[in-house]
C-alpha cells in the first residue's frame, strides 16, 4: 500500500462515526487500522474506496469466517475442526475449501463473508476506546473477496447498533438544544433512511427542542437520541442554540422496558 498522509484519533476523544464522516470527505482509497485491548492488541482493518467499505479483516479468532459459520450454525462442529485442520496443511482460503469440499456453495460463502465483513464493522462501534488510523493510498487486492457498503451508511447503521446512548446524547447538547435540517434529498438516499426515520427527520424543524425530538420520536428516546446524533454527525441536521428553557443536560435512562428521556 503506498500511504499519502494519515489521520488519527483515539475513540476516548473523538467518536468513531465522527471519525469515518471525515474519512468519507477524502474520498480516496486507504485502510483504517483500529487496535484495542492491552499487550496483544486485537486488530480491525476496514478497506475504503470510492467512499465504500470494500473488505474488513481481524485478528480476532471469534471474527474468523469459521468461527462466524459455526456460530451461526452453518457448520457442525465436525466440519469447522476438520476444515480448520485443513487449513493449517495449505495456503487455500477457509471459502475456498468449503466449496472444494461441497459444504457450502460458493453463492453461500459469498454471502456468509459479505455477514463476517459487516460484523467485524459493525463491532467497532461497540469500542469506547482505542486507537483508529487511517492511512490513504491504494492496496493490495488479491484474494479480497470484496463487498460495497456505503460508508454513509455504515455511519447510519452502526450509530443504530451502538449500545450507549448516553454518550451520543451529550455531543449533542442540552434538553433546549435546537436542530435545522440542512440536507439535500440526494444525500438521504445514499444513507437509506426508511420512512419513519425519513419522517423523523422532518421534525427537526429548528424550534422544537432536542428534549421534545427524543420524547416525540418514531422510537425509544434512546433511539431517538441515536437516530438525532446521526442526522448531525452526516451533516443532516446541524446545531442552531437552543431555546428559552436553559441548557440543561438530557438525561437518558436504559431500562429493559425501554429508554426514558427525563
Amino acid at each position: 500500500m503506498t500511504k499519502n498522509f494519515k489521520y488519527r484519533g483515539n475513540l476516548a476523544e473523538t467518536t468513531l462515526p465522527e471519525m469515518l464522516y471525515t474519512i468519507d470527505r477524502f474520498r480516496v482509497p486507504g485502510v483504517i487500522w483500529a487496535s484495542h485491548g492491552e499487550g496483544k492488541k486485537v486488530v480491525k482493518r476496514v478497506f475504503i474506496r470510492d467512499g465504500y467499505v470494500v473488505h474488513a479483516s481481524s485478528t480476532d479468532r471469534n471474527d474468523s469466517l469459521g468461527v462466524y459459520l459455526r456460530r451461526t450454525g452453518r457448520l457442525t462442529l465436525e466440519q469447522f475442526e476438520r476444515i480448520t485442520r485443513a487449513r493449517e496443511d495449505t495456503t487455500k482460503r477457509y471459502g475456498v475449501l468449503l466449496v472444494e469440499e461441497r459444504l457450502l456453495s460458493p453463492r453461500a460463502v459469498f454471502a456468509a463473508i459479505r455477514e463476517q465483513i459487516e460484523g467485524i464493522v459493525w463491532s467497532l462501534f461497540y469500542w469506547n476506546e482505542g486507537e483508529v488510523t487511517y492511512g490513504a493510498g491504494d492496496f493490495e487486492e488479491e484474494d479480497m473477496v470484496q463487498i460495497r457498503l456505503s460508508l454513509r451508511e455504515v455511519i447510519f447503521e452502526g450509530i443504530k447498533r451502538a449500545p450507549d446512548a448516553r454518550a451520543l446524547l451529550a455531543r449533542l447538547g442540552g434538553r433546549e438544544t435546537l436542530l435545522e435540517p440542512c440536507y439535500r434529498a440526494a444525500e438521504l438516499i445514499e444513507v437509506g433512511l426508511d420512512e419513519p426515520e425519513y419522517g423523523f427527520l422532518a421534525q427537526v424543524d429548528g424550534k422544537t427542542s432536542l428534549y421534545d425530538l427524543c420524547s416525540s420520536g418514531p422510537q425509544s428516546p434512546g433511539d431517538n437520541a441515536k437516530l438525532l446524533y446521526a442526522f448531525t454527525v452526516l451533516h443532516l441536521a446541524r446545531r442552531v442554540g437552543h431555546g428559552s428553557g436553559g441548557e440543561g443536560p438530557v438525561k437518558v435512562r436504559l431500562k429493559s422496558s425501554g429508554d426514558r428521556v427525563g
